[in-house]
């Protein structure tokens, strides 16, 4: 059984967030708007203001009583939805951290912009890599259609009786959250069909009015540990459902985007480039004139950042001579772009092949086509035995 044609519209990627996590059915809804996800939190508001969502929707003072409205609602049992950016995600931390440790099944939509330090309000990953280790799972879009289907995904993947964890959606502010584009919106009934597999499963018990209950972890001892342990053995696991969920959503709608990684001209390429979010389309641009060139060079886009995806990393990348890795964020105190420092930790299983860190993109600045141009021709350089720059920052030569 395949899905129905869904309507084609042009929309902004905030505006299309929000018609998919109406399709989804949230029942609690809480958001604090914040630039540039400001679309996200008033389109749903406005939703159930004009009876299109069922929701109970409510309207917080800030980011922190967002996340926890969602946790409460969470394991009382609801299925929930929040969004946030930046400042707003670094104001919940405190939250978000309480929520992956309760395993609790939130999706909650990140509109990547840059954090505070030097107040910036323009895109950069850095929000995300400053929640890498809160426990929950992230996963980076490349454009509106992406943001589209994998909303759905998201769901089908935190509230999966074998991961029971909140999910993380990605994508880069401004260049997407403003951004008006073709995308096809699934039907309400498709929608419904997609995640009804959720309803068949058991679920995890969830706080019972009148009935006896404990939380927090005071005095548990091994218990904490093992709760540790389940919560690691979940987020291990999530990285072969992100790959499962993502087949299940081709065979039924027909579109894919490769789980965990996309792979794009690698079955042949001698280096290749690793990207994430906006920037992967540009690079794809770039792997295509670099071929007419005679070239031989392939794009990895990381979708799943964490649980890192470690053995599809590897069996992409084995056997090629070099790497480049275009980077969104900076590694404070250590050298390398995070997404680079990460790759280099199983360069041994990809063949100690060069690893090259390029950081670009940061604040207002955008990573185009002569940028990424640069980093093919320095990795083709470099996987022929020339000498190479370990990190480049692109925009400071």
């Amino acid at each position: 059984m395949k899905a129905k044609k869904g309507k084609i519209s042009v929309m902004m990627g905030n505006v299309v967030a929000a018609n998919v996590a109406r399709l989804c059915r949230p029942e609690v809804v809480a958001c604090y708007p914040i630039t540039p996800q400001s679309e996200v939190a008033e389109t749903m508001s406005g939703f159930v203001a004009d009876g299109s969502l069922d929701a109970e929707i409510v309207e917080v003072e800030g980011e922190n009583s967002a996340m926890n409205v969602c946790l409460a609602a969470s394991v009382a049992g609801a299925r929930t939805f929040t969004a946030t950016s930046s400042y707003g995600l670094v104001y919940m931390y405190d939250a978000i951290m309480q929520a992956s440790g309760y395993r609790a099944p939130v999706v909650m939509i990140n509109v990547n912009r840059e954090t505070p330090g030097i107040h910036a309000v323009s895109s950069g990953q850095q929000d995300m890599i400053a929640t890498r280790d809160a426990g929950w799972v992230q996963i980076i879009v490349e454009n509106n259609q992406e943001i589209a289907d994998q909303l759905i995904m998201c769901y089908r993947l935190a509230e999966d009786y074998d991961i029971q964890l909140p999910v993380m959606l990605n994508y880069d502010g401004y260049y997407l959250s403003y951004l008006n584009e073709e995308v096809e919106i699934p039907e309400q009934s498709d929608v419904d069909a997609f995640l009804a597999p959720l309803k068949n499963q058991p679920q995890r018990p969830r706080i019972i009015p009148g009935a006896a209950t404990g939380c927090g972890t005071h005095g548990m001892e091994m218990g904490y540990v093992e709760a540790r342990y389940k919560h690691w053995a979940a987020m291990d696991r999530a990285k072969k459902k992100v790959d499962e969920i993502d087949q299940q959503f081709a065979d039924y709608f027909g579109r894919s985007y490769g789980g965990q990684i996309e792979e794009y001209r690698m079955n042949d390429a001698e280096i290749a480039i690793l990207a994430s979010g906006s920037a992967a389309g540009t690079a794809k641009t770039v792997v295509d004139t670099k071929r007419e060139e005679g070239i031989k060079v392939g794009l990895v886009k990381q979708r799943l950042f964490r649980p890192f995806p470690e053995e599809r990393l590897i069996a992409a990348l084995k056997g090629k001579k070099a790497v480049g890795v275009i980077d969104r964020s900076v590694g404070f105190g250590w050298k390398y772009g995070p997404m680079c420092t990460e790759l280099k930790a199983i360069a041994p299983s990809i063949g100690n092949v060069p690893i090259l860190s390029y950081i670009d993109g940061l604040a207002n600045l955008d990573i185009t086509i002569p940028h990424i141009g640069r980093v093919v021709d320095e990795v083709n350089a470099a996987a022929k035995g020339n000498a190479y720059q370990a990190v480049t920052w692109i925009p400071m030569e």
